[in-house]
């Protein structure tokens, strides 16, 4: 038998990845917020991953009280992911995944492009994702899944962002308010680069956007997240010491 994989979080993406294991052969141990991990880490001592699928407001909670058996065996999938989050906490090198699927309650999985991977147990979500016939594909180094996750949250920012302007989906987005979203996306690129110490070609970086656009044209710009994203946006800006003046106009008018 395979070695178990624990699932911290069992919501919709947590319910994707626990069912792609199972159907992979790894026995599935939940954890919801009212257990105690601690405890639950003496129970299953040497999990072969630990899969950290809480909410975006509860990751970073949740990463600093990981018991010490699991820390080695950390995995990661949230949005608004980069080295720095899992660095602070000392974690040198996580099983991250970017997931470029949706699951909505009461709807099926919905795929823009395939969701890249990297880590110790990449292999493990591969097997998960192949066996639920969700593409996914292996990164080879850290700085490129770094670049990944910074493609992730460009796309995720500048279109909530911008849907706060204009509404509507991430095609029509791209078609009719190029001007809006290229102006969006550089401010976003710019904080991006400032949270990694890294530059990108920012074209390269647009063509990663306009391919996740093609793979859900139809994408709505504006989720409920969209008002903290452009207020996270502005405040790492401050920090940053970054104009980032497109930002500041929208939040201006807000």
């Amino acid at each position: 038998m395979k070695q178990t994989v624990v699932v911290i979080g069992q919501g919709e993406m947590g319910g994707v990845f626990a069912r792609g294991l199972l159907r992979a052969g790894y026995p599935v141990y939940p954890v919801t917020r009212d257990m105690d991990m601690q405890a639950e880490a003496e129970l299953i001592p040497d999990p072969v991953l630990v899969l950290l699928a809480v909410g975006e407001a509860d990751l970073q909670a949740s990463m600093e009280t990981i018991p010490e058996k699991w820390r080695g065996k950390l995995g990661l999938l949230q949005n608004e992911l980069l080295p720095r989050d899992w660095k602070q906490y000392g974690y040198d090198q996580p099983t991250v995944i970017s997931v470029w699927f949706e699951k909505k309650k009461g709807q099926d999985v919905k795929v823009l492009i395939p969701s890249p991977v990297f880590g110790p147990a990449a292999s493990i979500l591969m097997e998960a994702l192949t066996s639920l016939q969700i593409p996914v594909k292996k990164v080879e180094t850290e700085i490129e899944m770094q670049r990944e996750l910074v493609l992730k949250n460009v796309y995720i920012v500048t279109t909530n962002v911008s849907g706060l302007v204009v509404g509507g989906d991430v095609e029509t987005l791209w078609k009719e308010q190029q001007q809006l979203a290229r102006e969006v996306a550089s401010d976003v690129i710019d904080i991006q680069e400032w949270l990694t110490d890294t530059q990108y070609d920012r074209e390269n970086l647009l063509e990663g956007f306009v391919e996740a656009i093609n793979g859900d044209p139809k994408h709505m710009c504006m989720g409920r997240s969209a008002p903290a994203r452009l207020a996270r946006a502005v405040a790492q800006a401050g920090e940053a010491g970054i104009a980032a003046n497109k930002l500041r106009d929208i939040q201006g008018k807000q």
